[in-house]
């Protein structure tokens, strides 16, 4: 039995623009301890899904922008909470939380809600871990919609500017997590700074925030670059679908420079869209991102 937390649903009452219902699944192959939650919004008959997947320390609340774009085109919205984050259970044990744990979770989430026809719309760990996915399911993912991400590869210098986070999330036990989202994310209001900290009642809940920045794979033989390696063949040999690139061109972690280097692992990905004044946190600047990727792949129209 995994030892783990559950957060109160009244800490989610009265979101700002998130009037999304909740889903929960839990019975996950491999982690039937669990509850996972997602929102599942649009018609299930569309022939587009946008799974839209979000890194740390945030959760599908910051879809909240980019999901009405979507939804007004037709299409359907799914968003899940990792383990650890959002709505979803929290296991209280760091070393619960690894690469394979993650990347795991989000395959049998895939395979349980029987997903196709897929447009990944990922950042920071949506894009570490999701831009694995299609190597496992090759038929499933038709688009890329990629914002400030990398794949994992080891075998590139990553940025100081993680290198720096990563220090300090490590020191940082017990973050703040509404804080943090405002100092990266200058834009947000009270009532969003809260919906992000909504999670995490104290530091018991914050095991998942604190181990992310310890898994990305920086070196050749760190769990989960082997399978990030592969991936990045997979796209080079194999993959034919579109793809669309947004970068926040304030953050010094995955900004354009890291973005770079991902772009050259994607055959034919285009120039970003660069959001001048945008951080870390770009889908806080998504409608506009969400609104371009369709006219990109030609969705959306009469």
């Amino acid at each position: 039995m995994i030892d783990f937390v559950r957060t109160p649903d009244e800490r989610f009452k009265n979101l700002p623009n998130f009037p999304y219902k909740p889903h929960y699944i839990d019975n996950l192959k491999g982690f039937e301890d669990l509850r996972m939650h997602y929102i599942d919004e649009g018609p299930k008959s569309s022939n587009e899904v946008f799974l839209c997947l979000h890194g740390q320390p945030t959760w599908a609340y910051l879809y909240r922008k980019m999901a009405p774009i979507f939804l007004n085109a037709g299409y359907r919205v799914v968003a899940p909470d990792y383990f650890g984050f959002g709505r979803s259970d929290k296991p209280v044990e760091d070393a619960i939380y690894t690469f394979d744990f993650h990347r795991n979770s989000l395959i049998e989430f895939i395979s349980e809600l029987d997903l196709n026809n897929i447009t990944l719309v990922c950042q920071d760990w949506g894009g570490i871990l999701g831009l694995t996915l299609p190597l496992t399911f090759p038929t499933k993912f038709k688009q890329l919609l990629i914002m400030n991400t990398i794949l994992g590869t080891g075998d590139f210098e990553i940025s100081q500017g993680f290198r720096g986070f990563r220090d300090w999330v490590s020191q940082t036990p017990d973050m703040n997590v509404g804080s943090l989202m405002l100092r990266s994310t200058p834009i947000l209001i009270q009532d969003d700074i809260v919906a992000y900290d909504a999670p995490f009642l104290d530091i018991k809940y914050k095991a998942g925030v604190r181990r992310f920045p310890q898994l990305v794979p920086t070196s050749y033989d760190a769990p989960g670059a082997e399978i990030s390696r592969r991936a990045r063949d997979w796209f080079q040999d194999k993959w034919n679908g579109e793809s669309f690139m947004a970068v926040g061109m304030q953050d010094p972690v995955l900004g354009l420079p890291m973005m770079e280097i991902l772009r050259g692992m994607i055959p034919r990905c285009p120039k970003p869209m660069e959001i001048k004044d945008a951080g870390h946190f770009v889908q806080e600047w998504g409608d506009n991102i969400a609104k371009k990727a369709l006219e990109a792949f030609k969705l959306g129209r009469d």
